[in-house]
């Protein structure tokens, strides 16, 4: 015997969309309340039919009864033969189903169906006899119907009632005139759930469209998984509406731009940032790994247009750049210094080789005299710039400048009253700020001072093209001065034109066309470094006709002259 196995489905149904969901509520709720106004509305229409039903006859009853063509007929002897022309006369143009006359015992003087006429009326008449005029469904000739019976006065005989009148309508002349009401009625209900159902299919298409296809349980779900992946993300990610205004901002996008309060709904251009980086923000094409700076840090910027048949925003991710823009600086300096090093050693090979020559060819006192002019040439270098800076970063950043200095045949001067003791420097002012500062303001007098030393030609004399101009020179001031910390760097270079002086420290300028790659950054390091210590930075002319930069940062704890 074998027993048949429940089949297990392939796959498991996947729940109705969201959209399929509302639609299926929402049918059935048009359903529902076009059927409970339908049934409310059948209700009323059957207590209005009655109601006129009553009216009606109310009216045809006491309008015969006060006749005085009734009342004169009440007296003779045959009232049939005046009151019964008379009553189908006004039955017909009243539209009421019977209009019935009689004597006070109940006997007919006019009926609708001939035959009846003589017999005796089917119904109540207790209460028109005492006078008074009153409605009730009764079962007669014709069927059930809504009756009013009234008495018939006859003010020549003291007001005695002398006859009875009553008329009506049938139950089942009212069921017609309300099933055609019906009928009516559940048209229009059908056609209003015809539109109620159109327009929620509608609706909810667009809805499936914009939620594509998932359902409540898949749409919370991503909801969740979006917070998640908001707040766990370091990166900066930033989403902008079609308006350029923040539409989502995690904290990491909030710690890099440096805004603490509700910026969702603003503008970017009101968030306070620098004005390229928020031109960059709100760019309509895509971005690419561009750098730029802001009061603090320097970001790597990626972004991309949401479209969808129009554009609708952008997504912007946001790196922090700061902490490796600075290694790099700092392995750029490492690099030159490195270059230098192996120039000066092949240069050293060959001073070398020098002695040697002429300890062989037997000028001993000539090889001792090279020799000795040599290390004393670069041991005075080295003792000026250690006696001079005790701090040990900037004495050896000092010395990797000026051995690359040497390498470009510039010549890298520092300045008899320069001097900064060992342990001037403060614990908060970070020795990474002072290399960036130094480091970058030299590179550029290098820059400015010998632009062609790559290529070995001199740089021409300002006009007068064919004369070379005096050898390429950085002078450097690092001194306290009145509690502050100043670093000055010029140059005999052409130096900065004023027109370019408002753009000097902008990201992306850079005296050597195009500024392409790093160009264009480190005076804009110099300015962010200078700021984010307190300081300040400055730009003249320097007395050899060139730029010359001076930073002051603050040294709290110190006086004028010197270390307290």
């Amino acid at each position: 015997m074998h027993l048949a196995l429940p089949r297990t489905p392939s796959r498991l149904r996947r729940p109705r969309s969201l959209a399929g969901q509302l639609f299926a509520m929402q049918v059935l709720l048009v359903t529902v309340v076009v059927a409970g106004c339908a049934v409310f509305a059948y209700a009323s229409a059957g207590r209005q039919a009655k109601e006129t039903a009553r009216r009606q006859t109310t009216a045809v009853t006491t309008a015969v009864a006060d006749s005085p063509a009734v009342i004169a007929a009440a007296r003779t002897a045959d009232p049939t033969a005046v009151l019964q022309p008379y009553a189908e006369r006004l039955r017909r143009d009243a539209g009421v189903d019977f209009v019935v006359v009689m004597a006070p015992d109940g006997t007919r003087w006019t009926h609708p169906e001939p035959d009846a006429i003589g017999r005796t009326y089917l119904g109540h008449t207790g209460r028109a006899l005492h006078g008074e005029t009153f409605t009730e469904t009764h079962l007669g000739v014709l069927g059930p119907s809504v009756r009013v019976i009234a008495p018939v006065r006859d003010p020549a005989h003291g007001d005695r009632v002398t006859a009875l009148v009553s008329s009506g309508i049938t139950i089942a002349t009212i069921s017609e005139q309300l099933r055609n009401q019906v009928l009516a009625l559940l048209g229009v209900a059908a056609a209003a759930l015809a539109l109620g159902g159109l327009g929620t299919y509608v609706i909810n298409s667009r809805l499936r469209r914009h939620t594509h296809g998932m359902n409540a349980a898949e749409l919370s779900r991503m909801h969740d998984y979006h917070q998640a992946a908001l707040h766990a993300v370091r990166e900066g990610l930033l989403m902008l509406d079609g308006r350029r205004r923040v539409s989502l901002i995690n904290d990491g996008a909030r710690e890099l731009l440096g805004v603490t309060d509700d910026v969702v709904g603003r503008p970017v251009g009101e968030l306070g940032l620098p004005a390229p980086l928020a031109k960059a923000l709100t760019a309509p094409g895509p971005l690419i790994d561009a750098l730029h700076l802001t009061d603090e840090r320097v970001l790597v910027v990626n972004s991309a247009p949401v479209s969808g048949g129009e554009h609708r925003g952008s997504v912007i991710t946001l790196r922090d750049h700061t902490e490796l823009q600075a290694l790099s600086g700092e392995l750029d300096s490492v690099r030159g210094f490195t270059e230098a090093l192996r120039s000066q050693a092949h240069e050293a090979a060959n001073r070398l080789h020098t002695v040697v020559s002429l300890i062989e060819l037997g000028r001993a006192d000539e090889a001792v005299e090279f020799a000795t002019a040599e290390l004393e040439l670069a041991q005075a270098l080295t003792d000026q710039v250690v006696g001079a800076v005790a701090e040990p970063v900037l004495a050896a950043l000092l010395l990797g400048k000026a051995a690359q200095a040497n390498e470009h045949g510039a010549e890298l001067v520092l300045t008899a009253d320069s001097r900064i003791d060992d342990g001037l420097l403060p614990p908060d002012l970070p020795a990474r700020d002072l290399v960036t500062v130094l480091g970058n303001l030299i590179d550029n007098a290098l820059d400015a001072a010998a632009p062609d030393a790559t290529s070995g030609a001199a740089p021409p004399q300002p006009g007068n093209p064919g004369v070379p101009a005096d050898p390429p020179k950085v002078t450097v001031t690092a001194r306290s001065d009145g509690g502050e910390l100043l670093l000055c760097v010029a140059d005999n270079g052409p130096g900065v034109p004023e027109e370019s002086a408002a753009e000097i420290f902008r990201r992306g300028w850079s005296s050597k066309r195009p500024a392409a790659g790093g160009r264009g950054l480190g005076l804009a390091l110099v300015r962010q470094a200078v700021r984010r210590n307190g300081g300040t930075l400055a730009l003249d002319r320097a007395p050899d006709g060139g730029a010359r930069f001076t930073v002051r940062l603050p040294l709290p704890g110190t006086t004028e002259g010197g270390a307290s």
